[in-house]
């Protein structure tokens, strides 16, 4: 009875899969309409995050890019100066590998020298028959020091050899760890490279929107004249903390003070040696038709060119600012100001008094939507001045 009571259990339970799919078609269907839904409400949320991604501010992907590729070519810099420093360290130990191994070869030579004349002390009888052969005290006793001290001269010999293999074995394991630290150094270096090439490619792309589509073109237009707002606001916080400082009430009249910088209009040095490639004013998109309006000029310059001041001063302001890249500001007082953005490193900091001509920092692309280059401006009061009016004429 137990047997056949267990098969039909065991029937009943591998037909039920079966009966349950033919039982109720309703409920597949219910199954196929939600997969269906939760699908669909997938591919919405997949679109609603590309359109976030869309709306998300050019510049702030502009600056997260620039501030990883900063961040990688810092590392390719430490890098290279690592791998400059191990390659010189292993220079340095194969030139000592070479000494000990000229050391040891002479000293092999003299050792051989040595035990050859021993041997053929040995092949006429040892030392003690020739020492022996003699009556006269005194000779036996100068010979037995003679030999004492060749002996003493010998075991030198053993040990100073002794002291260069394991100096030389020293050295070698040394420059073999050098050399694996190399290859691991240079590794690292090929993969930060692809990773600036990466961001780089991802820099292009995007530059590439800007330039190529209205949409793209048009909001970044609206970003960077944000930014303008923000940065002149920015100097008239600046200009208000340095006259709250110096207790200096503020100024009532528009016409520059003619002291100071105010007497080098037109004198200036140029702050990046380059070629202007935009100028200040009004500015028509060619292509779109845009109207901005840029308060300073750019200067084409090739990267790692020094920026120079252009007049003593104090450091107000260094680091990254939206829209500007790698920005300094200078106070040449009398509400003097000038700014030098999109560097690609900074030499000062905030405290610093400059002098004229120091370089303050190098040319680069940080924020920079066109390339390797200088934006330079002067301000008075806050406000924009032409660069041009007041740098020396080129001829």
């Amino acid at each position: 009875m137990k047997p056949l009571w267990l098969g039909v259990l065991l029937l009943a339970v591998l037909a039920a899969p079966v009966a349950a799919q033919r039982k109720d078609p309703t409920l597949r269907e219910k199954e196929q309409t939600l997969q269906q839904t939760q699908k669909q409400l997938r591919e919405e949320r997949a679109k609603a995050a590309e359109a976030k991604k869309r709306e998300a501010s050019l510049l702030a992907e502009l600056e997260t890019i620039d501030l990883k590729l900063a961040e990688k070519r810092r590392e390719l810099q430490r890098l290279d100066r690592r791998i400059k420093q191990v390659e010189a360290e292993m220079s340095g130990l194969e030139k000592e590998i070479k000494r000990l191994e000229t050391r040891r070869v002479g000293q092999q030579e003299m050792l051989a020298r040595r035990l050859s004349a021993l041997y053929k002390l040995h092949a006429q009888g040892g030392v003690l028959p020739m020492i022996l052969a003699g009556d006269d005290p005194v000779t036996r006793a100068v010979q037995l020091r003679h030999l004492a001290a060749l002996a003493t001269v010998d075991a030198r010999l053993i040990q100073e050899y002794g002291v260069t293999e394991e100096t030389l074995a020293d050295r070698k394991v040394k420059a073999e760890g050098r050399a694996r630290e190399i290859a691991v150094l240079r590794a690292q270096v090929i993969q930060e490279q692809a990773e600036v090439d990466r961001e780089a490619a991802r820099r292009r792309a995007l530059l590439a929107k800007v330039r190529d589509e209205r949409a793209y073109h048009e909001r970044m237009v609206g970003e960077l004249s944000e930014a303008a707002r923000r940065l002149e606001a920015f100097i008239r916080d600046l200009q208000a903390k340095a006259r709250r400082a110096a207790k200096v009430p503020p100024a009532t009249g528009v016409e520059p003070p003619a002291v100071g910088f105010g007497t080098l209009k037109g004198r200036l040095p140029w702050p990046a040696e380059g070629r202007v490639v935009s100028t200040f004013g009004e500015q028509v998109h060619p292509r779109f038709g845009t109207r901005t309006f840029r308060s300073g000029i750019e200067i084409e310059a090739g990267e790692g060119t020094d920026i120079l001041s252009v007049y003593a001063g104090e450091v107000v302001y260094t680091g990254w600012f939206k829209g500007y890249g790698n920005l300094i500001i200078l106070d040449h007082g009398n509400d003097y100001y000038t700014l030098y953005a999109h560097a690609a490193e900074i030499r000062v900091k905030e405290g610093d008094d400059v002098r004229q001509g120091q370089v303050i920092g190098t040319v680069g692309d940080t924020g920079s939507l066109a390339g390797s280059r200088l934006y330079f401006e002067v301000r008075y009061q806050g406000r924009p001045q032409d660069p041009s009016a007041w740098l020396q004429q080129r001829g």
